[in-house]
């Protein structure tokens, strides 16, 4: 465990399926470093629609495949851990969109061994 108390930071980061960083998918590689550092966990999802700054589609239609669909990196932790990693996140990032929010969590535990 954690120790995550009843609040919490949640940080989305927005970015494109095509996203790289030392030629690996950026996901990957944030999720990486996030494990390194000893946040709590994190989730990507891919997303089926959306757009960006330049409002450019970018879908999973059959007639309009996208090849860079968005994905959502999601990590919940204390602001202070988060704080301290943003800055090695936005030097991987060469475009994209990071937001913190203030959570409350609810419960947070690991399936036993």
């Amino acid at each position: 465990m954690h120790g995550l108390a009843s609040e919490g930071t949640l940080m989305r980061i927005h970015i494109g399926e095509r996203d790289k960083h030392d030629g690996k998918p950026l996901h990957e590689a944030i999720v990486n470093l996030l494990r390194v550092r000893g946040l709590a966990g994190a989730t990507v999802t891919r997303a089926i629609m959306g757009f960006g700054a330049t409002a450019r589609l970018h879908t999973d239609a059959v007639l309009r495949l996208s090849l860079d669909l968005p994905i959502v990196v999601e990590c919940v932790d204390a602001e202070e851990k988060l704080q301290a990693v943003l800055p090695d996140i936005d030097a991987m990032m060469g475009g994209g969109l990071i937001t913190l929010e203030r959570v409350r969590v609810i419960a947070y535990r690991s399936h036993p061994a």
